[in-house]
């Protein structure tokens, strides 16, 4: 039987080369177009390539798998998207929303985590919104991939936090990198705090 902690280690060593690096965009994307929660892998990506890296690389992995699942929503899966819908009213006022609001509401949605990303990029498929107004509003992701992907970075640098409160001289850029990063993540939490003022605004 494999043992699975020498296989997610060799995994993860592949992960952190060039290469992996190069692939985990389209597995990001496989991942999230087969409804799987993208938080893990978006933590793994601040956790093996740092904030700006790993976001980007989500960021373009989302895009991926939200362009592809979109389309599928609206060609092939159709009637799979229309009957997962129907047993979920959530989604379902979205999608009839989106189809009046376009862009706006793509924005918020996008912008707030209450709304589960991979199930929306198939929802969308059913609207009526344009693929222009649906691929501008990918946008709204970013304040939330950023979020993850520093709790990523913070989860993976645990180890080295001691050394850091330590205030060594030598260690002072950890100070200034451990301080820029929780500047973003609060940047980035006030964002989305905002989205969701203004689409409980939009749902009263």
């Amino acid at each position: 039987m494999l043992d699975p902690v020498p296989f997610l280690d060799t995994c993860l060593t592949f992960l952190d080369s060039s290469i992996g690096s190069f692939l985990f965009v389209p597995f990001y994307a496989i991942w999230v177009t087969c409804l799987l929660p993208g938080l893990w892998a978006t933590m793994l990506a601040g956790a093996l390539y740092g904030l700006w890296q790993g976001s980007l690389l989500v960021f373009l992995g989302a895009f991926l798998g939200a362009e592809i699942s979109f389309l599928l929503g609206r060609t092939y899966l159709r009637g799979w998207v229309e009957e997962l819908l129907s047993k979920n009213s959530k989604l379902q006022a979205i999608e009839q929303s989106v189809s009046r609001e376009g862009l706006k509401l793509i924005l918020l949605t996008r912008l707030s985590p209450a709304f589960p990303f991979s199930l929306l990029n198939f929802a969308y498929g059913l609207s009526q919104v344009t693929f222009r107004d649906y691929t501008i509003g990918l946008i709204g992701i970013l304040p939330g991939t950023i979020i993850f992907c520093g709790l990523g970075v913070v989860a993976g640098d645990l180890a080295k936090f001691g050394e850091v409160l330590a205030l060594n001289k030598e260690n002072h850029f950890s100070w200034i990198s451990f301080v820029g990063l929780i500047s973003t993540l609060c940047v980035a939490w006030l964002i989305i705090k905002a989205s969701r003022k203004a689409l409980d605004q939009f749902n009263s």
